[in-house]
């Protein structure tokens, strides 16, 4: 199997010492918007502002020393690339990160700050991953799949753990989708933890891959136009798209311009700057509030390293 429940069990056991448990925080004024009793779960705390850095750490801590030695090569807008770039540094591994051209100046730079070699190439993820293969193969190193790595899963599994200790009677779990590894893993720890709890995945219309991979029962490959840096991948994953065929309850879309909206109703009524990835949920919530009214409900603000085009955009009223 790609994941299973212990998979993750072991995921905690070796990220524990390393990583505290996120906070889940519900707040009175998100409540009263939505009309359902809305939990965060708090992922943007995490030492490099997101949730990755769970599946980053669990990787190179099953990792022989000769696989380590050899160093990693990774592709990544950024979330992924912060978490592989700070879990080498943690055990002294060299680590080549790929990123688009286009990539934000404050994700280079923070994974640049990590310790990690970053090579910009091509205009979008699937040029930077063309480019990472050929980079892995000429150095003998090891090429790490942001989606497609079942540790990695395994990983970003244990925040679900925590997230159903603490709250065991929730109805629906909403995931940002890129890849789709958050979501997978939410399937997989929902089955044991909370069968009752609908996991339900969300994805940007402007990129739609993972939704219609799933939906179509095969990865295919879709434009990859949102300007929201987690959720930009131009192709479904096959090892969480297997995963989310068997778990999944409902995969939903929204438009960039929702993510938007919810990112300024998480900075003014949760205290939280969130990056566009880390609204997702809540963006789903607030386009159809009747399917989430009074239910317990829990959003994933998988990540808070906003862009400064995001600073910028959560001063608009537009």
């Amino acid at each position: 199997m790609d994941l299973t429940f212990e998979d993750v069990l072991a995921a905690r056991e070796l990220i524990a010492p390393q990583l505290p448990v996120s906070p889940l925080w519900h707040y009175p004024a998100l409540d009263a918007l939505v009309g359902a009793t809305l939990y965060v779960k708090h992922e943007n705390t995490q030492p490099v502002g997101a949730f990755k850095v769970r599946g980053g750490l669990t990787l190179l801590a099953g990792m022989t020393a000769e696989q380590r030695g050899r160093g990693l090569v990774t592709y990544s807008t950024g979330n992924h690339a912060q978490s592989v770039a700070y879990a080498c540094a943690q055990v002294g591994a060299g680590c080549t990160v790929v990123m688009p051209e286009s990539a934000s100046a404050e994700k280079v730079r923070a994974v640049r700050a990590l310790g990690a070699e970053v090579v910009l190439h091509g205009p979008d993820m699937e040029s930077a991953q063309q480019r990472a293969e050929e980079w892995a193969a000429a150095r003998d190193a090891c090429l790490v799949s942001p989606g497609d790595t079942p540790e990695l899963l395994a990983g970003v599994g244990t925040l679900y753990l925590e997230l159903f200790t603490a709250q065991p009677d929730l109805d629906v779990v909403l995931v940002p989708v890129g890849s789709g590894t958050g979501a997978a893993a939410a399937t997989v720890v929902a089955a044991v933890m909370a069968p009752r709890c609908r996991v339900i995945a969300v994805q940007s219309s402007a990129s739609p891959a993972a939704h219609d991979s799933w939906r179509a029962g095969t990865c295919v490959r879709r434009p990859n136009r949102t300007v929201v840096d987690g959720l930009a991948t131009g192709r479904g994953y096959e090892v969480p798209q297997r995963i989310l065929r068997t778990g999944l309850a409902d995969f939903r879309l929204v438009d960039d311009a929702q993510i938007g909206v919810a990112q300024r109703l998480m900075a003014t009524h949760a205290h939280t700057l969130a990056e566009g990835a880390g609204a997702t949920g809540l963006a789903a919530v607030l386009t159809d509030p009747e399917t989430f009214a009074g239910a317990q409900v829990a959003v994933v603000c998988t990540g808070g390293n906003a862009s400064a085009r995001e600073f910028a955009a959560l001063g608009s009223t537009d």
